[in-house]
């Protein structure tokens, strides 16, 4: 894996203010382009192929991200931690290594196949750890008590939220004073050659991956609102396919907040001492940062 670069909060790859063409600002609330309903029903339709694709995508390195991710949390044993759009549960598994013996890890999502995926891995996990706990639930009302936890993580679904600030804000008001706060996901380089390369992957490889999938799966469409377009897809939410959601995964990318404009997004979000780091070349980031003891 590439070398990782650090970055101070108020800095990042697009220049002083890590703008980047068609990049989102800071003060647009909206993430992504799928309300939760079609985020539900688009990643229940590819649970069953989610890791596999996960590992092809990345080479198998969106594990040794997770780790670091996990780094970050800075959670001991008998630590308490969340781990929101949990997905298949990796992340929650790597927290649960670290809060051993006396700790707790739960996974959390609202995506039931997924949860169904990350309940059997860790049934099955030969890990040293508690076992995580994995429960439904929505990253923008998390039914959780403030300050209940040691640390909260999300590790590549903070694009899919539908309002970014609310979800960051979530995460947040859950961990206590002190505790931290982590992002891990997918960013967009900006500097060539590998800008070039991760236009070609992100843009057209992955799309293809995702058909392929469909066609050696023999798969159907996903369930969403009939009337509900996927974005990205040109079809309605009941229409779309494997290959679809494969294809809003670059686009979701591009949509999302520029490493140091995230960092400010933490920021607002109750959030200090907030740093950031990119992996692989500039591909991926894990912005961190402290509840502050002077919250509101």
């Amino acid at each position: 894996m590439p070398a990782e670069q650090g970055a101070a909060a108020d800095t990042g790859p697009g220049g002083a203010n890590g703008a980047r063409p068609g990049a989102r600002s800071p003060s647009e609330p909206q993430s992504g382009r799928l309300d939760a309903q079609q985020v539900r029903a688009m990643f229940d339709g590819i649970a069953g192929v989610y890791d596999a694709l996960n590992t092809a995508m990345t080479a198998g390195l969106h594990h040794r991200w997770r780790a670091r991710a996990a780094d970050f949390a800075d959670v001991a044993p008998g630590a308490r931690a969340l781990d929101v759009a949990t997905g298949t549960g990796d992340l929650a598994l790597e927290l649960a290594g670290r809060v051993a013996p006396g700790g707790e890890v739960i996974g959390s999502d609202f995506a039931e196949r997924m949860l169904e995926r990350a309940r059997a891995k860790a049934a099955s996990s030969d890990r040293a750890g508690v076992r995580p706990r994995f429960e439904s639930a929505d990253a923008l009302a998390l039914p959780y008590a403030t300050g209940s936890f040691d640390a909260a993580t999300v590790g590549f679904g903070a694009r899919n939220f539908s309002d970014l600030q609310r979800g960051l804000s979530e995460m947040a008001r859950v961990v206590r004073p002190g505790g931290r706060v982590v992002v891990l996901e997918i960013t967009t380089p900006v500097k060539p050659p590998l800008s070039w390369f991760y236009e070609l992957w992100f843009d057209r490889v992955v799309p293809l991956l995702g058909r392929a999938t469909q066609l050696a799966a023999g798969r159907g469409a996903f369930a969403a609102s009939p009337d509900e377009p996927v974005a990205g897809s040109g079809r309605s939410g009941a229409g779309a396919t494997i290959g679809d959601a494969y294809t809003y995964l670059p686009n979701s990318v591009k949509r999302f907040p520029a490493p140091a404009d995230l960092a400010a997004e933490l920021q607002r979000a109750g959030l200090s001492e907030i740093s950031y780091v990119l992996l692989a070349g500039g591909i991926v980031a894990i912005h961190a940062g402290t509840v502050s003891p002077a919250r509101a």
